[in-house]
C-alpha cells in the first residue's frame, strides 16, 4: 500500500448524503465523495450512474435537495458557480468553452481580469499574471495568440490556466483526454503529477481504466446514482472494478457473435477525394462487422462522412446489392439504405432541445404523418419501439435529448438511423465517450443486428473493440487502405504496425 496514501489525512472537499432529484429520476441517491489534497481520486460509473451531476452540485450549478458539503470540515453552501470558485473548486470540462476570438490571456481571465485604479482592464498586468500561470503548468504559449490559432491540446491548457487562476484547491477533470493525442495525454499526466505536488485535489473523471490505473490514487464508484465503494486504487483491478460498475465480469464485454455472413452488399471501388483519401476500394457483406482503424489524420472519419454524402468525392464508384448508386448528399445515401452515426454525436448527431421521440421520428417523418400532417401517436410509437430496443433509460419519451447521460445520447441517434430501417450503417466511433456499461449494451445490440442481416461499418480507435467486434479489420494510413485484416491474423501488433507504416517483421533473439 501507498504509504503517503495511508498517511491519517482530512479531505479538502467532503459530500455526505447529496440527494438530487428532478421530475421523475432520482439523479443522486444520498451519494458521498472526498476529496484528498495532493491526490487524484477518480470518479467512476456508468452514464447516468451521477457522475456529471455530481460536479454540477460541486461547481455550484445545481443545488442538492438535501445533504451536506463540507470544505476543511466546514459545512459550506454552494448555491452558485461564484460561490463554488471563491471557495476554491474548478472544473476543467471535456468540452471547455473558450472563446475563439479572445487572446490566451483574455480567455484566462475573463470574468476577473485585474483592474486599473480607474477600473479599465491592466492589460499589462493581465498578460503577466497569465504568462506567469502558464511558465506554472509548463505550458510554451504566448498570451497573445489568439484562441483559435490553438490546437486542442494547447486549448485544454489554456482552460487549465484559466481555473488556477482563481487559486482553486480543488480541481475536477471531466474527460480530460478525449481529444488529446497520446504525446499530448502523457503530457498531461506530467502537468497532473505538478498538480498534486502543489497540493491540489483533483477529481478525474474517465472512462478509460487506463488512465485511471496510470494517474489516480483513489477511486469511488457510483452506480445507478448512489455511492457504491471507495478505496485505494492499489487495492482493486479491472475486473473488481467493473464488477462494482455494472454488475457484468470484463469478458462479457464485447458478446458471442453468430456469424450469418452472406453476399456483398456495399461496394467501394476506387474512391478519392483531393485531400482526404485516395484508391479506396472494399466490400462489406451482409450480416457483417468491419472494422477500420488507424491513426489520427488516417482519413477514417473523412472517408465515411463522404460515402454518406455529407463530402463529394473526386473519383470512385459504390453500389448498392450490385447496383450503381450515385450518392451527392445524405438524402441519397439513406434512399439507397447506408446511414451514419457521428463520431461528434452533440453536434452532429443529436438535436439538442428537441424531444426525445422527435429526434429518433426525424428521418423518418413518412412513416408518421398522413397527408402531410404529423400523427404524434405514430411518432410516439415509432420511437418507442426503437428506444426499448436499445434499452433507452429516459423519465420520458418528451424529456429533451441534451439531458440525457452520453451513452443515452448515442442511443437515441442509433435508434434515430435504425428506425429509417437502413441495410448499411455505419458507426463511427460508436462507443466514444460512453461508460463501459453502455458499450456493453451498443456492443451487444450492434451483435443483434448483425445476426438479422444488417451490415455494419464500425470506425473505431480502441484496438480491443476493433478485435473484439470485427470480422474483417481495414486499417487506414494517410488516406490510404495499408491493410485488410481477419482471422488469426487479427492481434493488436498487427493493427498498430500497418497504421503507423512499419513494414519490417520485427526479429526473434536468438537464443
Amino acid at each position: 500500500m501507498n504509504e503517503r496514501l495511508a498517511l491519517a489525512h482530512s479531505p479538502v472537499v467532503s459530500m455526505d448524503a447529496i440527494t438530487k432529484t428532478f421530475p421523475g429520476v432520482k439523479a443522486l441517491d444520498q451519494v458521498r465523495l472526498d476529496l484528498y489534497p495532493g491526490e487524484v481520486t477518480a470518479l467512476v460509473g456508468e452514464n447516468g450512474a451521477g457522475k456529471s451531476t455530481t460536479v454540477k452540485v460541486l461547481t455550484g450549478i445545481y443545488r442538492p435537495d438535501a445533504g451536506t458539503i463540507r470544505i476543511d470540515g466546514k459545512p459550506v453552501t454552494l448555491s452558485t458557480p461564484n460561490d463554488a470558485s471563491n471557495a476554491g473548486i474548478t472544473a476543467i470540462h471535456q468540452e471547455t468553452v473558450l472563446f475563439d476570438e479572445l487572446s490566451v490571456a483574455e480567455n484566462i481571465f475573463i470574468g476577473h481580469a485585474p483592474r486599473t485604479r480607474l477600473g479599465l482592464i491592466d492589460r499589462a498586468e493581465m498578460h503577466s499574471a497569465a504568462q506567469q500561470l502558464l511558465d506554472e503548468i509548463g505550458a510554451p504559449l504566448n498570451t497573445h495568440t489568439l484562441l483559435r490559432d490553438l490546437g486542442i491540446a494547447n486549448k485544454h491548457l489554456v482552460a487549465l490556466a484559466r481555473a488556477l487562476s482563481v487559486d482553486a484547491r480543488v480541481v475536477i477533470m471531466d474527460e480530460p483526454t478525449a481529444a488529446l493525442s497520446h504525446k499530448e495525454i502523457e503530457e498531461l499526466y506530467a502537468l497532473v503529477e505538478t498538480l498534486k505536488t502543489q497540493g491540489k485535489a483533483i477529481l478525474f473523471i474517465s472512462h478509460k481504466f487506463d488512465e485511471i490505473f496510470r494517474i489516480a490514487d483513489r477511486y469511488t464508484v457510483f452506480r445507478d446514482g448512489a455511492f457504491v465503494e471507495d478505496g485505494l486504487v492499489t487495492d482493486i483491478d479491472e475486473d473488481g472494478l467493473v464488477k462494482m460498475m455494472v454488475g457484468r465480469s470484463v469478458d462479457q464485454i464485447f458478446p458471442p457473435r453468430q456469424h450469418k455472413i452472406a453476399e456483398d452488399v456495399f461496394e467501394v471501388e476506387a474512391y478519392e477525394h483531393p485531400t482526404e483519401f485516395a484508391d479506396i476500394s472494399f466490400s462489406l457483406r451482409r450480416g457483417e462487422i468491419l472494422g477500420f482503424y488507424g491513426l489520427v489524420g488516417a482519413g477514417r472519419s473523412e472517408l465515411m462522412q463522404s460515402l454518406f454524402g455529407i463530402t463529394r468525392p473526386s473519383g470512385g464508384a459504390c453500389r448498392i446489392n450490385g447496383t450503381p448508386c450515385v450518392i451527392r448528399s445524405p438524402a441519397d445515401a439513406v434512399a439507397n439504405g447506408i446511414v451514419y452515426v457521428p463520431e461528434d454525436r452533440g453536434k452532429q448527431g443529436a438535436i439538442i432541445g428537441l424531444p426525445i421521440f422527435q429526434n429518433i421520428t426525424l428521418p423518418s417523418l413518412g412513416r408518421t404523418s398522413r397527408s402531410g400532417f404529423l400523427k404524434i401517436a405514430e411518432e410516439f410509437k415509432l420511437a418507442r419501439e426503437y428506444s426499448t430496443r436499445l434499452d433507452l433509460r429516459a423519465a420520458s419519451l418528451d424529456q429533451d435529448v441534451g439531458s440525457l447521460s452520453g451513452g443515452n445520447q448515442q442511443k437515441v441517434v442509433i435508434a434515430k438511423w435504425l428506425a429509417t430501417q437502413p441495410q448499411v450503417i455505419i458507426l463511427d466511433e460508436p462507443t466514444k465517450g460512453i461508460d463501459i456499461g453502455s458499450k456493453a449494451a451498443v456492443h451487444a445490440f450492434m451483435a443483434e443486428l448483425a445476426a438479422e442481416g444488417l451490415s455494419i461499418i464500425m470506425v473505431s480507435s480502441e484496438i480491443p473493440e476493433v478485435i473484439g467486434m470485427s470480422d474483417r479489420v481495414i486499417v487506414m494510413r494517410d488516406g490510404r487502405i495499408a491493410a485488410e485484416i481477419s482471422g488469426r491474423d487479427l492481434h493488436p501488433e498487427t493493427l498498430v504496425r500497418h497504421a503507423a507504416g512499419i513494414t519490417t517483421t520485427p526479429q526473434l533473439q536468438e537464443a
